[in-house]
This record gives structure tokens, C-alpha cells and sequence, in this order.
């Protein structure tokens, strides 16, 4: 990792790279790839708004779990003891699929006053989910202000960058007011392949998990921050939009793998020092809820896989852990 200190030259030079999209398509191509939409702007400054002065976590309901390869529905009852909790430290919620219930989410956000939702499609050859997605958008116009197709999807090799750029080219044209995009790690996006995809995306939404990275667990919480930062960094110069990140941070067990909630305080306190948010790049808080159900059923065929339950800053039973309790409350002008 190369140390990196957020500047205001850096973020002239993001701001720069915008403008260069959004006025001058030409020098755009030599500095960065992105989406540039007259139809999209209104949603652009709502999210460009909830990525400086909000806080977005990525968010399904406790209520869906899959087992066996069977998933559970959520109800509207579930969903606002979801976000009743959530509310008073979150105002941005990120979804990864709209199906079993989760389309009403938007719903129950727009009551409790949440002020944006980013919403997701989990299958990408699932047209009844991407309706329910649409229809989702069109009950809350002043809420949902993107959506993501896909998440992970071309790393499961389920698809290929070039027809991933092809599908959400298509789907933008169901509703051309919405921010596009998808989710991939962000080393996928560094490829030479990605520019196709890269120049069909209103905003990014990159996994960076240093918790995966091979010296996760003799590091300290300083540098594993540093990584995301440096990633993010990494993601302007290839990408000349917003850049939000949607999955990072530490799960909270199991311990023998160097997994604890202090080691999960430790990190999102180093994060937020580092990575103050700006209308170009911020990050996501990963996750809301523990999701035990995923030990056994996330990834089936590799086996047992003990972190993968524990994620959430609040456990299973909605309770907050370090992280969530050291996160201020929000107030009408939210801040981090």
C-alpha cells in the first residue's frame, strides 16, 4: 500500500474529471470513463447530496434468508423493525435485489424519512425483478435515485463486462431519469475490458474488502483504511464519475481468524478519519444486519464459510454493536 492523504488538489482533480464527462465528451475519454445524461442529472445532484451530507449502508431485510437455495419474504411489518433501527444513524440505504418482499422497502423508507435508496437486481435474466425495481422507482421518485444491475456478477461468471454494458444500456432506456450502474471489485474495474461497462455507468458502486487481502490481520486498522482509500483513489483515474463504495469493512467473528468487534470499531473509526465524504466519493457502511443464514448457504459448495454471518454493525436480533453505538445520530443536515 503507498500512503495517500486526501487533498484539496485531489478533490479539484475528481471535480475536474466530472466536469470533463459531463461538458467536453472528448477530453472526457482522455482522462476517465463515465455515463454523461442531461436526463439524469436531477437524480445526480440528489445522490451527489446524500454521498456528502448522508450516510449510506447497504442494507437486505432480516427477514430474507435463504436456505437451501430457498428464499424467505419479507413483509412491511419486518422491513420498518429493519429501518426503524437503522433510521436515527442512516438516511441512504443500498439494496441488492428487489424480490420476496424487498420492493417495498421504498415504501417503508419514504415513511420514516430516509433520504435516498439506491435499489438493486440480484438476477440479471429475472425481467419480473427488474419490473418490481421499476415500479419501486416510480412509487418514490424522490427517493430512489438509482439502481443497481447486478452485484459481483461478472466475478461469478455469470456474465461478461461487455454484456453487462449491453444490459444496462437496455435498461436505461426503461427509465432514463435513474442512475445506472452495477457492482464489481474493484480490481475488475482496473481491466482494460471494464471501459465498455465503465462508459455505460451513471455512478460506481465497488467491493473493496481489505479484510481479504492476504495482510489483513497483522495490519492495523490505520492501513487497512488506507486501502480503501487508495482504491478509491485508484477508481478516479480510470472513472470520472461519483464513486461510492458499497461493501467494505471487518466482520465481527469469528475471533481465530482475526475477526472481532473491536476489531470492526477499530477500522471504521480509521475509515471515517480518512475518508471524509465528498460529493464524488464516499462509502458505504457494510453491513446492516448479521445474516447467519450465510455461513452454510452464501456459498454452498465451498463449505462452511464463518465470517460471512457476521458483517452487520447490528447483530441478528437488531441490537447495536460498537460500531453502530459510536456512530453519531443523525440530525436533519446529516453529517457523518
Amino acid at each position: 500500500m503507498r500512503p495517500f492523504k486526501l487533498s484539496a488538489a485531489y478533490h479539484r482533480l475528481l471535480s475536474a474529471a466530472l466536469l470533463a464527462c459531463l461538458l467536453v465528451p472528448g477530453q472526457a475519454a482522455a482522462v476517465a470513463s463515465c455515463a454523461q445524461r442531461p436526463a439524469a442529472r436531477p437524480a445526480l445532484s440528489l445522490l451527489s447530496a446524500a454521498m456528502t451530507q448522508g450516510r449510506f449502508v447497504s442494507y437486505q431485510p432480516t427477514q430474507i434468508q435463504i436456505h437451501q437455495g430457498k428464499a424467505t419474504r419479507a413483509d412491511e411489518a419486518g422491513i420498518a423493525a429493519d429501518l426503524a433501527v437503522l433510521r436515527p444513524r442512516f438516511d441512504g440505504l443500498i439494496l441488492y435485489g428487489v424480490l420476496d418482499g424487498a420492493d417495498r422497502v421504498v415504501d417503508v423508507a419514504a415513511r420514516l424519512g430516509f433520504r435516498a435508496v439506491i435499489l438493486g437486481v440480484w438476477n440479471l435474466d429475472n425481467a419480473r425483478e427488474l419490473d418490481l425495481a421499476l415500479a419501486a422507482a416510480t412509487r418514490q421518485p424522490q427517493l430512489v435515485v438509482g439502481l443497481s444491475l447486478g452485484n459481483e456478477r461478472v466475478l461469478a461468471g455469470v456474465t461478461s463486462m461487455q454484456a453487462l454494458a449491453t444490459r444496462l444500456q437496455q435498461a436505461r432506456a426503461k427509465a432514463p431519469q435513474l442512475l445506472w450502474t452495477t457492482t464489481e471489485p474493484f480490481h475488475l474495474f482496473e481491466q482494460a475490458a471494464a471501459q465498455p461497462l465503465l462508459a455505460q455507468m451513471d455512478f460506481m458502486l465497488v467491493n473493496v474488502h481489505p479484510a481479504f487481502q492476504p495482510w489483513f490481520r497483522t495490519a492495523s486498522d490505520a492501513d487497512a483504511a488506507r486501502f480503501v482509500v487508495n482504491v478509491v483513489q485508484d477508481m478516479a483515474a480510470v472513472y470520472c464519475g461519483p464513486v461510492l463504495v458499497k461493501e467494505t469493512g471487518v466482520p465481527t467473528a469469528p475471533a481465530s481468524m482475526g475477526f472481532t468487534a473491536q476489531r470492526q470499531a477499530g477500522f471504521w473509526r480509521s475509515l471515517k478519519i480518512q475518508f471524509p465524504p465528498h460529493r464524488l466519493r464516499a462509502f458505504a457502511f457494510f453491513s446492516a444486519f448479521d445474516a447467519p443464514w450465510r455461513v452454510t448457504d452464501e456459498h454452498p459448495t465451498a463449505g462452511p464459510q464463518p465470517q460471512e454471518g457476521s458483517w452487520g454493525l447490528y447483530d441478528a436480533q437488531r441490537s447495536p454493536k460498537i460500531s453502530a453505538r459510536e456512530l453519531a445520530v443523525l440530525r436533519a443536515s446529516s453529517a457523518r
